[in-house]
C-alpha cells in the first residue's frame, strides 16, 4: 500500500508518501517548507523531489490524500485541484482530510498531545475551529463538528464536548495567536503551540484507515471545504 498526500491549506506546503509493507510496517517520507503564497509554484516540484527520493512513481501509488480545508481560500483549492488532476491522470482514488484535524494530529506526533483545539485565523474577525481527542489507534478524532465562528462565540456543543473530554488538551494554530484570550475563556488548555501547522504526513496518517476501509472516492470528488460558504462574496472586488 502506497498513499500519496498533499497539504497546502496554510503557509506550510508539504507532500508525503506513506508506505505499508507486507508485514504491516509503516514508513513515511515527506518534503515540506514554509512557503507563503508559493504553493502553486512549489507543490509539483516538491512532489517530483519526493518521488525521486523514494524511487517511486505516481502510478505505483494506491490513492491520493489531500488536505481539503478549511484554510487559506487559494491554498485549499490548490490541494484539491492538484489531487484531482493527479488522480485523473493516474486513475487513482482520492481521500479528503480536514486541515484542522491534520494540525491536531501534528501536535500529537510532535508533542505527545492527547487532545487539541485546532484553530486557524479565518480573517474578517472569524476563526476556523475544531476539537479533537486521540483514539486507541493514535489518531485525532473530532469531538464535535468543525465550525467557522467569531472568536468569542465558539458553539456550545463544541465547548461542552471539550469540557467533557477525558484528558488534558492543548491549543494549536494561528487562531490562538490572534485570539488567545477569547478562546481560552471558553476552552481550557494546558499548553499552546501557536506555530503548529498541518503537514502532509499527518494527512496521510489520517487518510490511511479510510483507504483501507475502501472509503476512497473517484477523482471528481476531490473538492475543497471552506466552511464559510459565502467566502467568495467577501473577496476584494466582489
Amino acid at each position: 500500500m502506497r498513499l500519496l498526500a498533499l497539504e497546502t491549506a496554510t503557509e506550510y506546503c508539504s507532500v508525503a508518501l506513506l508506505t505499508v509493507a507486507a508485514d504491516g510496517q509503516v514508513s513515511m517520507h515527506s518534503v515540506g517548507r514554509h512557503a507563503p503564497r508559493l504553493q502553486t509554484e512549489l507543490i509539483l516540484p516538491m512532489l517530483d523531489e519526493l518521488l525521486q527520493q523514494t524511487s517511486m512513481s505516481l502510478a505505483s501509488c494506491d490513492a491520493i490524500a489531500y488536505s481539503a480545508g478549511p484554510g487559506a481560500f487559494t491554498g485549499v483549492r490548490i490541494a484539491a485541484s492538484v489531487a484531482q488532476g493527479l488522480a485523473f491522470a493516474s486513475d487513482l482514488p482520492v481521500v479528503a482530510v480536514s486541515s484542522l484535524q491534520a494540525q491536531a494530529q501534528g501536535v500529537a506526533r510532535l508533542h505527545g498531545a492527547s487532545a487539541a483545539v485546532s484553530c486557524f485565523d479565518a480573517r474578517m474577525q472569524e476563526i476556523y475551529l475544531g476539537a479533537y481527542q486521540l483514539d486507541a489507534n493514535g489518531l485525532m478524532q473530532p469531538l464535535a463538528d468543525e465550525v467557522v465562528c467569531r472568536p468569542n462565540e465558539a458553539p456550545e456543543l463544541l465547548c461542552t464536548a471539550w469540557a467533557n473530554h477525558t484528558s488534558a488538551g492543548v491549543a494549536a494554530g494561528s487562531g490562538w495567536l490572534t485570539y488567545g484570550d477569547e478562546l481560552s475563556a471558553q476552552l481550557a488548555v494546558t499548553q499552546r503551540y501557536l506555530d503548529a501547522m498541518p503537514e502532509a504526513q499527518d494527512v496521510a496518517r489520517l487518510a490511511l484507515p479510510m483507504v483501507l476501509a475502501g472509503a476512497a472516492k473517484a477523482p471528481e470528488h476531490a473538492l475543497p471545504v471552506y466552511l464559510r460558504d459565502d467566502v467568495w462574496k467577501k473577496l476584494p472586488g466582489r
